[in-house]
């Protein structure tokens, strides 16, 4: 017999170890995010015979679309089944029956983040179709900028508040997805497991900047958000391997075109009348 339900403290310890068989992550980056995003109605399991065998959580999320409107948008993370029990439809059960809880909570929207492509098909067959794009560039060794001229500029760091406003005053006039400063936390925390990461502002000719920098496996530092004014970015290209010397020389950015999150409406007219030739960005992911 299968039963979807929100979460309750006692199922940490399942929840926890599906997260771990399912993403191989770390007991520091999961203790993150219990210690900054978790309720327990922020988690959905779905349990089969008593026994939890698939798990989704989701952050509440608000979808900008000017000169339209804004959505409360959920975003699941951390879609895992447990591997015994895959291959029977859980997930996709988990998934249609996490609709019904968000439409009882008046959410009109649900988006994700795919972590490979054939999840991009995955979420397709359960409704979801590709919205969300961003731009993913790496600069080699060789074709790093020149530092220029004049002194450093300053990084900041900034608290989740004051980078969520930073990130909202940067991408003012874009369709995108707008995180509550509790979602903002669990990324500062996701970032602080790395030497030299964080949420950073750098004043740039024409204004602030917005730079995410995250580690990767390898140790080194993503840039998983840089949102600067478009007549700066060389500016600030020249600068960010002095600023962080772990930087690998990836950079995301809202300019671009390669897929990366999905979108599904719950609600029959706003499906109708969104136009899916429109992109929009997700940008503060957590993949």
């Amino acid at each position: 017999m299968l039963h979807i339900r929100t979460s309750t403290p006692d199922d940490i310890p399942r929840q926890r170890e599906l997260w771990q068989l399912a993403f191989g992550d770390e007991g520091t980056y999961v203790d993150n995010f219990y210690n900054t995003y978790y309720k327990p109605e922020r988690m959905l399991l779905l349990e089969e015979d008593g026994v939890v065998q698939a798990m989704t959580a989701w952050f509440d999320t608000t979808f900008v679309v000017p000169g339209r409107g804004e959505y409360r948008a959920a975003y699941l993370y951390a879609v895992a089944t447990h591997p015994q029990a895959r291959g029977r439809g859980l997930a996709g059960r988990l998934l249609s029956g996490a609709d019904g809880f968000f439409r009882g909570w008046g959410i009109p929207a649900v988006t994700t983040v795919p972590a490979e492509p054939s999840l991009h098909r995955f979420f397709g067959k359960n409704g979801f179709r590709e919205c969300f794009v961003h731009g993913q560039h790496c600069l080699r060794p060789e074709e790093r900028r020149e530092t220029p001229p004049g002194a450093p500029p300053k990084l900041e760091h900034l608290t989740a508040a004051d980078y969520a406003d930073l990130r909202e005053a940067r991408l003012a006039g874009t369709p995108h997805i707008s995180l509550p400063k509790e979602a903002v936390a669990y990324q500062a925390g996701a970032c602080a497991l790395t030497p030299g990461g964080g949420l950073y502002a750098l004043e740039c000719p024409n204004g602030a900047a917005a730079v995410c920098a995250e580690g990767m496996e390898s140790g080194q530092l993503l840039v998983k958000e840089l949102l600067c004014p478009p007549e700066d970015l060389e500016w600030v290209l020249g600068w960010l391997s002095p600023l962080l010397p772990g930087w690998s020389g990836i950079y995301r950015t809202p300019e671009g075109d390669a897929p990366f999150g999905m979108l599904k409406w719950l609600r029959p007219e706003l499906e109708a009348a969104w136009e899916w030739s429109c992109t929009a960005y997700l940008g503060l992911a957590f993949d």
